[in-house]
């Protein structure tokens, strides 16, 4: 646990990177080994693309770095509950395990609204610990969201 709590941290650096950019803040890294061999934060608006959250980002990187697109043996750290999309490609790289922060009500792919990390339909199954840290990695997200809400906000033009 106190290497989860160690590895969501530098996930959280890098949700600040995002948050720092205007982007969701959210923020993963991959380990391979008890190394960082990819990190990553949420960056479709600046990407113009919307699947370059941060997961897919740090999956694309790792698999360039380790020369092969199967991540076996490496667990995803993440700020919050990976989505479908982002789930999916777990399952495609073959990711042994994924811990996460904050879960997502509304879009979470792993425990929330779907279990795809561990759906016995597919053909990989991955291991899930949810909740690291989970109110850090839930206060920037409310804190984004707030700050987005006033600057929304009718009262805020004046």
């Amino acid at each position: 646990m106190q290497n989860d709590e160690l590895f969501i941290r530098q996930a959280l650096e890098e949700a600040e990177k995002a948050y720092a950019a205007g982007e969701v803040p959210v923020g993963a890294v991959l380990v391979l080994n008890g190394d960082i061999v990819a990190a990553a934060h949420n960056r479709p608006i600046g990407l113009n693309d919307p699947t370059a959250h941060a997961e897919i980002l740090a999956i694309r990187s790792a698999g360039e770095k380790i020369k092969n697109y199967r991540l076996t043996g490496t667990t995803l750290y993440v700020t919050l509950e990976p989505c479908i999309m982002c789930a999916a490609a777990i399952v495609q790289a073959r990711i042994s395990r994924v811990v996460f922060g904050a879960e997502d009500p509304r879009g979470g792919g792993a425990v929330s609204l779907y279990r795809i990390l561990q759906d016995e339909r597919l053909n990989h199954r991955t291991e899930l610990t949810g909740g690291v840290l989970r109110e850090e990695c839930g206060e920037i997200l409310s804190r984004f969201f707030r700050e987005k809400r006033l600057m929304s906000s009718p009262i805020a033009d004046e």
